[in-house]
């Protein structure tokens, strides 16, 4: 299956649920960093998942 990305208008808007900051698209892990907040917001199948509860903490880099 191809990776899909995430719309490039979209990306413009997002902000960290946290912090109102901004996020940095990691293409690679399919993940929304928020550098303010210290999270990694999942995208699943093109879609960026903006819940805290399921944002990993950058911190536990394994």
């Amino acid at each position: 299956m191809a990776e899909t990305g995430v719309d490039p208008k979209l990306l413009e808007i997002l902000v960290c649920p946290l912090t109102k900051g901004p996020l940095h698209y990691d293409a690679d892990a399919q993940e929304l960093i928020s550098e303010q907040a210290g999270l990694a917001f999942p995208i699943r199948d093109g879609i960026p998942i903006m819940l805290v509860d399921e944002a990993r903490r950058l911190d536990d880099d394994t």
